[in-house]
């Protein structure tokens, strides 16, 4: 029982209250959320709901961060929807089922790791074109359908809508003012419902999105032929749908990381992912990710133990199985007040007050980045974006700052050495360091404060070498690290030169 009770972190420093209301408040801002992606997919809406049990709760228990919260994400269902008009639901469902697959193997094989490899200036960007994202998505909130046309509300439905979303917001803005010992989100869904319910006011529902009512998400093995030309038409979407997912998810993660002082297990959140979107193809699912939205709300009501997304995600199972009368008349100005909240809190202010501070080319990349995921609302494709730009500035930075040292000893030996790594985009300035013809018969080459770090370096040497032997001069390396030296082993056939040995140096290694 011990041993539970520590892997599922329920121990007597979780706040049961604190995560019981806030799993509550979770839920009620992830249904509208779930039912809205599954309809613009074109899935039935319960294809949403049991998306978000699913995802939620596999994920709460088996994933690598408490305080995460999983659902039915828009960023990949909009991987689904081509799938969808193309092939229907079946292929769907097989595809979620192999995207999960895919998650799994990432898992297993550590890949979890290379998020790490975000820089902040990606971050910043990503953070803040989401905040932008989460904050235009609730103005749909402020639109109608009239004769089958969208169009803006006007008149008291306008005012009423507004007026309700602002009373959400002074509601979250002045509860932890007065008291915190309830999430102020879920006091403002609260209020908000019983001022409609009590004074009779027609605005807009949950129920007029569409119907939360249904049962257990039933099993299902996806209707397709199981051949070659199968996994020719699931596999591009189950690869994208799985990148897409880990890349939102792990960039979460690390957001909760910083938030909270801890530090998540991203391997074992890839293989909970996984595991969840297998059961969702097999029970109804959409399939999903961890949704950065839930997650600011969870943690903003106090959360940080993974009973708050069991909570959250047994609630919505209640609510499609019995709740959904009720839930049905929670009026969307409540949830619309409470998500634009979690827009403004999303929203990194600080990047403003650092831009002066940072780098031209961090500042740019925020700047792409942001801009990207606002239009493209491609959170994988700009994050990728921007860690390409970043790799490449870097690469531009590092190459420029090789550097050699030189002096001739009493014994008339001259000496390079050198500073700075040595790889692909800094060969050319370090060709440029050396006097071949003017040089003494012997020349060494100090690599004490430098590195071999590709083929390219390799290759560099090799070059080097040839030039120096075509003179009849003697090269040699010295104070290689010992990767270094397995580098130049391996290529055996590549370089021929006098490596002097020395003593074992380890270059830094994750064994996460």
């Amino acid at each position: 029982m011990s041993l539970l009770i520590r892997f599922f972190d329920f121990s007597e420093k979780v706040n049961y209250k604190t995560e019981i209301l806030a799993g509550i408040t979770v839920a009620m801002t992830m249904m509208p959320e779930s039912l809205s992606f599954a309809i613009l997919a074109g899935f039935p809406p319960l294809v949403g709901l049991y998306a978000a049990f699913i995802m939620g709760l596999v994920t709460s228990i088996f994933g690598g961060r408490p305080g995460l919260i999983s659902g039915g994400a828009g960023a990949t269902v909009v991987v689904l929807i081509a799938l969808m008009k193309s092939n229907g639901i079946e292929y769907v469902f097989a595809a979620v089922a192999l995207g999960g697959i895919i998650q799994i193997l990432v898992g297993l094989f550590k890949l979890g790791k290379f998020i790490r490899l975000v820089p902040q200036s990606v971050m910043y960007g990503f953070v803040n074109g989401l905040a932008v994202i989460i904050f235009m998505a609730q103005l749909e909130q402020f639109k109608t359908v009239v004769d089958g046309q969208i169009s803006w509300l006007t008149g008291d439905p306008l005012l009423i809508m507004a007026g309700l979303v602002a009373l959400t917001i002074a509601i979250v803005v002045l509860v932890p003012k007065l008291t915190k010992a309830v999430p102020p989100s879920l006091v403002a869904i609260i209020v908000v419902f019983l001022i409609v319910l009590g004074f009779g006011i027609q605005t807009k529902t949950v129920s007029d999105i569409a119907s939360v009512s249904g049962g257990f998400p039933p099993f299902h093995i996806p209707d397709i032929p199981l051949n070659l030309a199968t996994l020719q038409i699931i596999f591009p979407y189950a690869l994208i749908m799985a990148g897409v997912g880990l890349t939102e998810g792990l960039l979460t993660l690390n957001l909760v990381d910083e938030m909270t002082g801890t530090r998540g297990n991203g391997n074992k959140e890839c293989i909970a992912q996984g595991s969840a979107n297998i059961l969702n193809g097999f029970f109804f699912g959409m399939g999903g990710c961890p949704m950065i939205a839930q997650t600011l709300v969870n943690l903003s009501a106090g959360a940080r133990a993974r009973l708050s997304g069991i909570i959250a995600s047994l609630t919505i199972l209640l609510i499609i199985l019995f709740g959904a009368p009720i839930i049905g008349r929670l009026p969307m100005a409540a949830l619309t007040g409470v998500m634009i909240m979690v827009a403004i809190g999303t929203f990194e202010w600080i990047s403003f007050k650092i831009f002066n501070k940072m780098p031209k080319q961090d500042v740019f990349v925020g700047i792409l980045v942001a801009a990207i995921t606002i239009w493209l609302h491609n959170l994988a494709l700009a994050v990728l974006i921007g860690v390409i730009i970043s790799a490449l500035v870097f690469a531009w930075e590092s190459a420029k700052r090789v550097r050699a040292r030189k002096f001739i000893d009493e014994n008339g030996i001259k000496h390079y050495e050198i500073y700075g790594p040595l790889f692909f985009g800094s060969v050319a300035a370090f060709n440029e360091k050396f006097d071949v013809l003017n040089d003494p018969e012997e020349v060494i080459i100090d690599f004490k404060d430098s590195k071999v770090a590709d083929m390219s370096a390799i290759d560099a040497l090799n070059k080097l070498t040839e030039r120096y032997r075509k003179v009849g001069k003697r090269l040699h390396l010295k104070h290689l690290s010992e990767d270094c030296r397995l580098l130049l082993k391996n290529a055996d056939e590549v370089i021929d030169v006098n490596i002097y040995e020395d003593p074992t140096y380890h270059v830094a290694t994750d064994n996460l």
